[in-house]
């Protein structure tokens, strides 16, 4: 595997705004999740250590779920950005290299 630069991008990223808006809705429910998480955590700590599933308390189940959304979240927002770069690119007005 070389290690060369990596190449210039000349041109206009067409998709910036989308990429943009859908970044900011998704980091504001991701954002939202987690407030609720931090205020259960300080208005009412005893909750978290109430058995959920298998013997797992809610604080363990809540952050686990929290890194898998983040998780899918990445992969959802992969997904979609490339889908709409290619959408542009089958019009032929994005430009790279």
């Amino acid at each position: 595997m070389l290690h060369e630069p990596a190449p210039e991008i000349h041109g206009v990223d067409e998709a910036a705004s989308f990429k943009r808006r859908l970044g900011l809705q998704m980091l504001a429910g991701y954002g939202l999740l987690y407030v609720i998480f931090i205020a259960i955590n300080v208005i009412r700590p005893k909750t978290m250590g109430v058995i959920v599933v298998g013997g797992l308390n809610l604080a363990i189940i809540y952050g686990f779920a929290l890194i898998v959304i983040a998780f899918i979240l990445a992969i959802v927002y992969n997904w979609m950005c490339t889908k709409h770069e290619r959408s542009f690119e089958n019009e032929g007005t994005v430009r790279h290299g």
